[in-house]
Formats: structure tokens, sequence, C-alpha cells
């Protein structure tokens, strides 16, 4: 297939470009060219901008596009409009953010998703899942019965900018007394950043159209079997300490961020405790599958601690803040 990859330098559209070349297919990439300019050497790639340069992508055809860099429904509508003469499938990855009520469990893709506010502006931070949602209306009304909607859930593993998941491997492999968010019973879902553009483009290959939630894994895996399998996967002596969601709480823990993967059941996360028991029954269905989480660990780890330049995680406990918080749940608890 001759495939064009909105985006294609950073994390998804990066690991998307990569395995659809291990497969054969034509790959074109449109990128601003201001991230990795030296990523994917043979691979054609157009510069230009989504907001006002898209010049780059006129008079041109593909059997398929992706679009991993979508945001804002007035780009995202932009680049539909040109390419839906150019094309016959348009992919574009969305987020399970979209849904208007995550705090239930179970919820697929025929919930409600958000609206956007009156005076929205776009502001991707402050109405993320609202603007995704309106670009994917956006797609599906210019390309009807061509377009194909990805609503992945956290993804992670090698490249990840965010490093929401890649604190755990290397929290857990430097060892020592390793501070756990209670409930240890509490679900989690994320999806290896592979196994998701692999995925995809099975999906592309096949002509699939309609809407997926992507996350996993296919069964149900709590916060203590993530850690431990973290521990086992790279030999750690780390010490699990499981500490009651109630005390973090009161120390004002942040959840998600500051506390990867911890969503606390009370407070301002209520409306979000959802985000980690999403329905995935229909991706599943359409072949989704996922590789062992002892791989994802590893490889993560490794991608980590290779990096070129030493890195400061953007998520996570900061030592002296773990130690602190440990010291106080110990004195509170008579240890």
């Amino acid at each position: 297939m001759n495939i064009l990859i909105l985006g294609g330098t950073v994390f998804l559209g990066h690991h998307l470009v990569e395995e659809a070349v291990r497969r054969g297919h034509r790959v074109t990439m449109f990128t601003r060219g201001l991230t990795n300019s030296d990523a994917h050497p043979g691979v054609e790639r157009l510069v230009g901008d989504r907001d006002g340069n898209l010049s780059a992508l006129q008079g041109r055809r593909w059997d398929a596009v992706i679009d991993t860099s979508g945001y804002v429904p007035r780009l995202v509508g932009d680049a539909a409009e040109l390419l839906k003469t150019s094309t016959g499938l348009y992919a574009f990855i969305s987020s399970i953010s979209v849904y208007r009520d995550l705090s239930r469990a179970g919820v697929d893709e025929t919930a409600d998703v958000l609206p956007l506010p009156h005076d929205h502006g776009e502001d991707v931070r402050a109405h993320y899942g609202a603007l995704k949602a309106e670009s994917e209306a956006a797609v599906r009304r210019l390309l009807p019965g061509r377009a194909l909607v990805i609503r992945p859930g956290l993804i992670v593993g090698p490249n990840d900018p965010t490093d929401r998941f890649t604190y755990w491997p290397v929290r857990i492999a430097r060892g020592g007394e390793v501070l756990a968010p209670g409930p240890r019973e509490a679900q989690v879902q994320f999806i290896d950043v592979r196994d998701l553009a692999a995925w995809t483009l099975s999906m592309v290959e096949a002509g699939r159209t309609g809407v997926y939630n992507a996350t996993g894994p296919a069964g149900r895996t709590s916060l203590q079997a993530l850690l431990e399998t973290c521990c086992c996967a790279l030999g750690s002596d780390a010490r699990l300490t499981w500490v009651d969601e109630a005390f973090l709480v009161s120390k004002g823990v942040g959840g998600w961020i500051e506390m990867p993967l911890w969503i606390p059941d009370s407070g301002e996360y209520k409306p979000f405790v959802g985000m980690m028991r999403v329905n995935i029954d229909r991706a599943l269905d359409a072949g989704l599958t996922f590789r062992p989480l002892a791989q994802t660990v590893r490889d993560t780890l490794a991608w980590h601690t290779g990096r070129t330049e030493p890195v400061q995680l953007k998520a996570g406990l900061a030592p002296q803040r773990e130690a602190e918080l440990l010291a106080a749940w110990h004195a509170g608890n008579g240890v």
C-alpha cells in the first residue's frame, strides 16, 4: 500500500512508520521538519504545516492516510477536506478522553462524547477530549464510510515522551523500598505503542472503518500485577510498600502524573476512574493483540537507559518526595 502518515517522527507516528516500512508499504511522512529530522532515512518526507501550509500534499494520491497529529477540529478538517479525494481510507488516532462520562467502568464506543463549550477556542490542554471528539466528527463527515477512528488509552513503551509508564520500570530497577499506591487490586489499562501501531496498520490493510477503543490488556490486570511483573522482569530487589489511598490524598499526592497509573476514587479524580476500565471487546474482535507485559517493561527500560542525554522523568515521584512519604507512612503506622 501507499500510505501517508501525518506525523511520523514522535512516538506512535515513529512506530507506525517503522512497522509500515517493515511490512513493505510505501510510506510518506508529512511533518513540520522540526523534530527528529534525521528519523527514518530513505522514507519520503513532505514538509509543511497543518496550520496553513498543506501545499505539499496537493496533487498526490495515497491508498490510506493515518493521522497521528490531529488535535484541533479546524486543522483536522482542513487536512481531511484536502485529502478526501486523494485517499481511500482516513484513519484518525483519537483518544478515550473523548468520552463524556468516564466515572464508570465499561464505557464502549456507543457512549456519548464530550461537547465543545460555546467559546472553547483551540486550547488543547483545556479541552483535549472535546477537541478530539469534534476532530473525529470532522473526519467522519468529510469521508463518510471511509473513516477509521481509533481511541487509544494510555500508550506506553519505547520513545514515550510522557514517562507516565516509564517511571515504574525506572524506579523499580533502582531498587530499594518503592512506594506503591493502593489499592493494589486497582485495574490498570495501557497499550504498548508497537502493538497499537501493528494493529492500526492491520486495520488499514483490511480497509476497516468505524470506531474502536484500543487499550489493554485483553484481561484484567491490577496495579500489583504490573509492579510485580516489573520486579521479576528486571531482576530487581525492589520492595513494594503499599500505601493506602486516603493517606496519599491527605498528603496531596497527585494522581496520573505525580503517581503514574494511579487514579484516586475520590475528589477531583472521581470523574475519571473509568479511564482504566474501558470496554475493548470491539478491538479484540477485530484482532487486537498484546505482547507480554514483561517485554514492554524490559524494552521501555532499555530505551530509557539508552537516551543520549541525562533525562529527568516528566512523571512520577521525585526521590526525596517518595522518601518523605514513606517515612510519614511508617511513622503513622508504628513501623
